[in-house]
């Protein structure tokens, strides 16, 4: 059985093509530029979860 869904996939893809072209910003107040790819495929797997995708709990 995979790990994540298609649409969990398709989130993190979207999320990590914004993050190499330099257009990924955290959220929050400071609205930064993500500077790790592990940052960007946490954002990516974080709005898949907000749409409801197949997506494993956080740790912790």
């Amino acid at each position: 059985m995979a790990k994540y869904g298609p649409k969990a996939q398709e989130e993190v893809k979207e999320a990590m093509h914004e993050f190499k072209e330099g257009k990924l910003k955290s959220g929050g107040k400071s609205k930064k530029k993500v500077t790790d790819p592990k940052q960007a495929i946490a954002i990516g797997l974080s709005q898949a979860r907000k749409k409801g995708a197949k997506v494993p709990k956080k740790k912790g």
